[in-house]
């Protein structure tokens, strides 16, 4: 059965207070399917795919690529399109010296990377969840603050609980984000790099959720459960000084 993802996104933008659209990406395995999306819009120009994300998310663009409209391997590695997995991107070289120390470090780092395989996909499409245009999407995609990301997560444990493991690659970190949910399909947050807050226009308060729309649903669910204990987004801040035992029978009642 499917969404109405236009609701999902409010009903997630309300509870989070988010500042920027929930968006989506979708792979195409044919280009000519991305470039028939209703009002789809084509770059002018290279970018990297933190531009095109900060597009959708910060714009409300619907923007499809194919790999000649990244500015090089690295970008189309993550998203597998245009074979960017060759031995030389395998070896690190381009970031050794600039991010890494060695050979040794910056292949390790590109070992490291989440990347959806090269060889099936020729495009994909990146715009906001609730516009419907990429129904369905492969993922979608948030930028909150801290605060909110484990508001998030403790909806996502409410029933069904589960410990959640993530990593950190530092730079190149879009593949613990969109790399990490299109090849796993799970639940993946991330810090954002320099390159996605310097070209993605990411905010220095900002982290990334990536998953599967399905999971903002059950996300969604679990927070309205929590909020009938008192949990809300934002926390309001209680006192450092204060006897604590009121504020916390507040949830947890004579439990506390």
């Amino acid at each position: 059965m499917g969404h109405d993802w236009a609701a999902v996104a409010g009903e997630l933008e309300r509870l989070l207070k988010l500042r920027t659209n929930i968006f989506a990406m979708k792979l195409f395995e044919d280009r000519a399917e991305m470039e028939a999306i209703e009002r789809i819009r084509r770059p002018s120009a290279v970018h990297t795919l933190d531009q095109v994300v900060g597009q959708a998310s910060r714009l409300g663009w619907t923007v499809g690529i194919t790999a000649e409209d990244l500015v090089g391997a690295q970008c189309r590695a993550v998203v597998g399109l245009g074979g960017a997995k060759t031995d030389g991107w395998r070896s690190g070289e381009h970031m050794k010296g600039v991010w890494f120390k060695t050979s040794e470090d910056a292949a390790a780092h590109q070992a490291a990377m989440h990347c959806v395989p090269d060889g099936r996909y020729e495009a994909l499409a990146v715009g906001p969840l609730a516009s419907g245009r990429l129904d369905p999407p492969d993922i979608a995609l948030f930028y909150a603050t801290p605060g909110a990301m484990i508001y998030f997560i403790n909806g996502l444990q409410w029933s069904g609980y589960r410990k959640f493991d993530w990593g950190v690659v530092g730079e190149s970190a879009c593949a613990d984000s969109w790399g990490r949910a299109l090849t796993t399909r799970t639940p993946s947050l991330s810090i954002p790099c320099f390159a996605e807050r310097r070209y993605g226009g990411v905010e220095d308060d900002e982290m990334l959720m990536a998953a599967p729309p399905e999971y903002f649903v059950r996300a969604i669910e679990g927070m309205k459960a929590l909020a009938k204990n008192g949990f809300r987004y934002p926390f309001p801040q209680y006192g450092v000084q204060q006897d604590v035992r009121a504020g916390m029978a507040v949830s947890y009642g004579e439990r506390g």
